[in-house]
């Protein structure tokens, strides 16, 4: 084993939210890059699930017309690999989206099989794929790469309506952890 590692921000978010809330699993860094960020047991460590995760900086405050600014928390954007997506052996991706201006954190939530899926039915299958993912104040989730002017404004009005961009239903989807938390 080397001794020499680090872990970036994205992951110290991540591990630093899942021990603050879930009191009664462990976690886990595993020594070497294998594909996995962090580990997640139950407190008698014999179930698991892993994670890989994915920072971003937001883009809010950089790269946004100031019409997004109230009604949007974060936007995030990342150029992911479809290869490193389809062979991925972690349970689940997680995204972490920082909003600086709001001081908030949130998290989107995918098994690596469903965000492949979804991500090739917008953007093909390509090699690599870019993702814009963009928070709502009312908590919604959007996958905004390639949408136009008009589309955007919708989504920041709250009246944008389209169930493959829809990421909602990831956001702040802690239910797996949950289900370790058991005492």
């Amino acid at each position: 084993m080397t001794p020499l590692f680090t872990i970036h921000a994205g992951e110290f978010v991540v591990g630093d939210f899942i021990e603050r809330k879930f009191r009664h699993v462990n976690l886990w860094v595993p020594s070497r890059d294998t594909g996995t960020d962090l580990l997640v047991t139950d407190s008698k460590n014999e179930r698991t699930i892993s994670l890989q995760v994915k920072f971003s900086r937001d883009f809010l405050t950089t790269h946004m017309p100031d019409i997004f600014r109230k009604p949007l928390r974060a936007c995030g954007w990342w150029s992911l690999n479809r290869q490193k997506i389809a062979g991925s052996t972690a349970d689940y991706w997680v995204f972490v989206l920082a909003g600086f201006e709001r001081r908030s954190t949130n998290f989107v939530v995918i098994k690596p099989s469903d965000l492949l899926a979804r991500l090739e039915k917008l953007h093909g299958k390509a090699k690599t794929i870019q993702s814009y993912l963009w928070i709502t104040e009312t908590e919604r989730c959007w996958e905004a790469r390639g949408l136009k002017q008009q589309e955007k404004l919708a989504i920041a009005q709250g009246h944008y309506a389209n169930g493959l961009r829809d990421f909602s239903d990831c956001l702040n989807d802690w239910s797996a952890v949950e289900a370790l938390n058991g005492k």
